[in-house]
This record gives structure tokens, C-alpha cells and sequence, in this order.
């Protein structure tokens, strides 16, 4: 076991993933073997795993992810400028560009602030704080199984409840939308199946064991690791890859929240690494600056390893069958049981830990993931960066 940890530490010491600097829009076409004038030089793995998921030449893999770094960067300072009119914000992919949501009633001030800051400007009719009034309505009803997920989509200007559309016309679920709908602004969307929670049974995405359940690691924390809350409750014990003691569930929460946190002993180490399964170099974690709707995010579990996709909603209430789990993110990423707890990273930025959702690795899907910096929060944990 300490052999494989002393790898890992290794790893960590002699990888280079140089942090994201210069911004530029991602161009509409571009040689492989010319990169973007101004890009980062991205890990030739990473840019790789952009190129097959995203369908990318390396010079527009290597311009995205310039322009989503900027992006992360610009988007608390957009937000402040903003004010009272912030409608919440996004990344588009085509213009390489943050697009800010500004109220038609926004100051010209205010306007001018947020285009200063780099970002762009998009009229809608209702503000970030008037949507997350009427999710927090959302979130007081009793939702039946046939409700898959509810989220503010800031481009939409609305609350989006996804309903699995083989049971959109169940009368409990006609029933939730109903009330749903006198929340505020909401609308109806379908999805294909319901959602379900990824156990099957430190580094991110390394599998891990309680009782008979195999999860996957999140990322590294001063003094242990975090991950889903429905892997573990407080006190189960922990083993590793190797079948050896790793150590305890020092908290967990699920449903309500899907988060949990392990304490590290018994010879194990903590290092800030997420595994690339030899898909990509395994990638160092630098800090954890929240990704924006919009912007590629990839995910590292014990069961399908690493795959990328889009991040597609914040704050979202997904319904599992334990009950429901409020502020997630959606993504485009697919999983399957055994990835849950394991790491989303955008960039060389933690973002969350894996926790539920449909579909498989094989035909597609959507996973959502516990936001990283709200279980830091929740637990006073500091990540283990490089």
C-alpha cells in the first residue's frame, strides 16, 4: 500500500500542468498542429480527452480551455458588478465568452461595469435572487419519484422541473407541477429515466470500501478525503484499494445533502492528485474556483474512470428515491455504480464529488455532483492543493 501511495506522491511532484492564463475565443476552425495564439499549455492528455469528447481540433481544445479559466476568473468580479440585477451567469462555448444575465431595469452602470469586467451581457426577465426564492418554494413540496430534478437556468430566466417523461402524465406529477408552477416562474422539461445514487458496492477517483459498498475518492483534504455522503455514515470504517484500513466517516450527510468526509491514517497520506485512469496524465489539483454553467468538466471514478463533458445546471434539487438532495451541479458526464464520490475537476480546479444519475457510460447520460467548496464549508476542510 505504501508503495502505491509513494507513486502517486510522485506523480504529484513531477507533473506539469501550467495554471490557465490568457483568454480568447474559441475559434470556428483551426490547424491541429497550430495552437491558439495566447493558449496555455494544457496537459497533451487533457487536451487529448477534449479532443474526443468534444470533437475538437487540439488548437480549439487548447483555446477552450484558455477562454474557460478566464471565464471562472471574471465571473465574481461580473457578479459585484452586477448588483441587485444579477441574473446569474454562463459559459459560451461560442463565443469563448462568460455571458452575464443583467434585468432590463439594470443601471447603465451596472451594465457597463459587467462588459468592463469581460464578460457579456444578456437581458432577462427575472433576477438570480427572484429564481432562488422560487426554488426554495420548489424545494418545500413533496416531489413524487416521477420528478427527476428542479434548477434555475439563468439563460431561461426560469425554474426548469425535469420530469421522466414516461411518467409525465401520472396524476401525482401533474399535480407537482401544478403547485411547482405557483412557486414563480417555473417550466417543464422531460428526461429520459429518473436518477439513482453511483455506489457499488487518496487520490481522486482511487476506489474505496465500507461494508460491502465500493465507492471512489474524492479529493484530498488536510487530514483525510472527502466524498458522497450516501457511500458511508459517521463512524463506518474505511477500507482501501489494497483491502487495507484507510480509516473512519468522520461526517456524512444524505439525503438533504450528498457529502461526507474520511479522516486518513493507519500509514496512508493524502496527496492533491486526481487519477487519469491512463486516459489523461493524472492531474494535479490547484484550488477549487467554481466552473460556470457552460464549461467542460471531466470526472475520475473507480468504475468507468475518467470521461469529460459540459457543465449543464447549478443549483439543482435532484429527487433520488432516499429523498432529495438540494444545491447540486448537472452534467453531461455519464457514470455508473462505483464512481460515486469521485472527483469532478474542470481545468486544475476541484469542483465537486460525484453523486447520482441516469444512464451509463455507454449509451450516455447526466451526473450530478456535491459542490466541493460548500463540503470544505460545511466541514471547515482545507483541500490539499499543489
Amino acid at each position: 500500500m505504501r508503495r502505491k501511495r509513494l507513486t502517486h506522491a510522485a506523480v504529484a511532484a513531477l507533473l506539469l500542468l501550467v495554471g490557465w492564463s490568457a483568454a480568447g475565443t474559441v475559434p470556428a476552425s483551426a490547424d491541429d498542429s497550430s495552437p491558439a495564439a495566447g493558449a496555455p499549455q494544457a496537459s497533451t492528455g487533457l487536451v487529448r480527452a477534449m479532443q474526443q469528447d468534444f470533437g475538437l481540433t487540439k488548437a480549439e481544445a487548447e483555446a477552450r480551455l484558455a477562454a474557460e479559466a478566464d471565464a471562472r476568473a471574471v465571473a465574481p468580479a461580473a457578479e459585484r458588478a452586477a448588483g441587485a440585477a444579477y441574473g446569474g451567469s454562463w459559459f459560451d462555448a461560442g463565443s469563448g465568452r462568460l455571458t452575464v444575465a443583467l434585468t432590463a431595469d439594470a443601471p447603465a452602470a451596472a451594465v457597463r461595469a459587467v462588459r468592463s469586467a469581460g464578460a457579456a451581457v444578456r437581458t432577462v426577465e427575472h433576477t438570480e435572487r427572484e429564481l432562488d426564492t422560487a426554488l426554495a418554494r420548489v424545494d418545500r413540496l413533496a416531489a413524487p419519484q416521477g420528478v427527476s430534478s428542479w434548477h434555475v437556468d439563468p439563460a431561461a430566466s426560469t425554474v426548469v422541473v425535469n420530469v421522466v417523461e414516461s411518467r409525465r402524465t401520472d396524476d401525482d406529477v401533474q399535480r407537482f407541477v401544478t403547485r411547482a408552477r405557483e412557486a414563480g416562474p417555473v417550466s417543464v422539461r422531460t428526461v429520459p429515466a429518473a436518477p439513482s445514487t453511483f455506489a457499488a458496492g487518496t487520490v481522486g477517483g482511487d476506489p474505496y470500501y465500507t461494508g460491502n459498498v465500493r465507492c471512489s475518492i474524492g479529493f484530498s483534504v488536510h487530514g483525510g478525503f472527502v466524498t458522497a455522503g450516501h457511500c458511508g455514515g459517521g463512524g463506518a470504517a474505511v477500507r482501501g484499494w489494497d483491502g487495507s484500513h484507510i480509516g473512519t466517516f468522520q461526517g456524512s450527510s444524505f439525503p438533504g445533502n450528498d457529502y461526507a468526509w474520511v479522516s486518513v491514517g493507519s500509514g496512508w497520506w493524502t496527496v492533491p492528485v486526481v487519477l487519469g485512469w491512463g486516459t489523461v496524465p493524472d492531474q494535479l489539483v490547484r484550488g477549487s474556483a467554481e466552473a460556470p454553467v457552460g464549461t467542460s468538466v471531466c470526472r475520475s471514478g473507480s468504475t468507468t474512470r475518467w470521461h469529460c463533458g459540459t457543465v449543464l445546471a447549478r443549483n439543482e434539487t435532484v429527487n433520488y428515491s432516499q429523498g432529495p438532495v438540494h444545491q447540486m451541479t448537472k452534467t453531461s458526464v455519464c457514470a455508473e455504480p462505483g464512481d460515486s464520490g469521485g472527483s469532478f475537476i474542470s481545468g486544475d480546479q476541484a469542483q465537486g464529488v460525484t453523486s447520482g444519475g441516469w444512464g451509463n457510460c455507454s449509451g450516455g447520460g447526466e451526473t450530478w455532483f456535491q459542490p466541493v467548496n460548500e463540503i470544505l464549508g460545511r466541514y471547515g476542510l482545507t483541500l490539499h492543493t499543489a
